[in-house]
């Protein structure tokens, strides 16, 4: 579901959904434990992308021998991307990681926080291990770096040779940052001078809590209260040809009201040969195993004008339309989803 929404005049709002579906088994969580296992960076190389976007972290100015701008959007890389899945998949296949994290919003910042956090001790890494794209960055940068393609694992010693053949296999790119600790601290050095010494759980779980206040806005009851209760008859609808021809035009012509297949033709959404329905359907329905032909029906959706009636009723909007696809409810806290 898209359109223009007045609440929106110059900021596009887009709701994401991605989901995996994994053997239980095969299922790596996101710690760090094991004292002396080492750890490890692997995917793309670290470049600039990013700061100053969730992070907020951008440098506050830049010399002549740094690039002019940096952009504070990530960019991706879809097929790089699908490389790094199946190679996480092999090594999930073959135990071969005690733990791993994505590098999302704050980079190798929030990814060795908290691996560390989630762990049963510490770790120290150093940062001039790193592969950068951008030689030029700062410890700092490359600490806030979100460049995508990239993860983080945990590794035993006597699994470090197969896991570098899993990477020489996807032609995937690593470097050995450091190794599990017991002291309970996440330990960062640049060039061997340590530049971060923390309690990870203070950066990942610990942190400052924000309780802000909030009411009910005032112009909410009145909105509410304007509703039409008069007849159809006295709804104001067109009563000439005229009229009629001006109200069909001016509906026509909403660019609510055009075609969406300049955004879903964007990308190839049968790639896999595994989807069963797409756009215009009111869910995407694809299938995760072949044997059986089971599925999962999947969809994000929202209605502006609900939502800025009623916030909280309006994410009922979409369950009827969901269980007309027949598929079985599983609740998401904010996302419609259906499976």
């Amino acid at each position: 579901r898209n359109g223009l929404r007045l609440g929106l005049p110059g900021n596009p709002l887009v709701n994401a959904l991605a989901v995996g579906v994994m053997r239980h088994e095969d299922i790596r969580l996101a710690n760090a434990s094991g004292k002396g296992n080492k750890v490890v960076l692997f995917g793309a190389r670290t470049g600039g992308d990013g700061i100053g976007g969730a992070s907020v972290l951008a440098s506050e100015s830049f010399d002549d021998t740094k690039p002019s701008k940096r952009p504070a959007v990530q960019v991706g890389d879809p097929f790089a991307e699908k490389v790094l899945i199946e190679c996480c998949l092999e090594l999930f296949k073959g135990s071969l990681v005690e733990g791993i994290q994505d590098l999302g919003a704050a980079g190798i910042s929030c990814a060795t926080s908290e691996l560390a956090s989630n762990g049963d001790g510490g770790m120290e890494v150093e940062l001039t291990s790193v592969l950068l794209r951008d030689p030029t960055l700062t410890p700092g940068e490359i600490l806030m770096s979100e460049s995508q393609e990239r993860m983080m694992a945990v590794v035993t010693p006597q699994n470090i040779a197969a896991f570098e053949a899993v990477m020489d296999k996807w032609a995937v790119e690593y470097s050995w940052l450091g190794e599990v600790t017991d002291t309970g601290r996440l330990i960062i050095t640049w060039e061997g001078e340590v530049i971060v010494d923390v309690d990870p759980r203070t950066v990942a779980h610990d942190g400052p809590v924000y309780d802000r206040p909030y009411a009910r806005p005032e112009w909410q009851d009145s909105v509410q209260a304007d509703v039409f209760t008069g007849s159809v008859q006295d709804a104001g609808r067109p009563s000439t040809p005229t009229e009629l021809a001006a109200a069909v035009t001016e509906l026509v012509a909403s660019p609510n009201m055009c075609s969406k297949s300049w955004i879903t033709n964007q990308y190839d959404r049968y790639v896999g040969g595994n989807t069963a329905m797409a756009f215009p359907d009111d869910a995407g329905v694809v299938r995760v195993d072949e044997e059986t032909g089971l599925g999962v029906a999947l969809a994000t959706d929202a209605n502006g004008r609900y939502t800025y009636l009623d916030p909280y009723h309006a994410h009922s909007w979409p369950w009827p339309r969901r269980t007309a696809m027949w598929p079985r409810p599983a609740p998401c806290p904010w996302r419609s989803v259906t499976a």
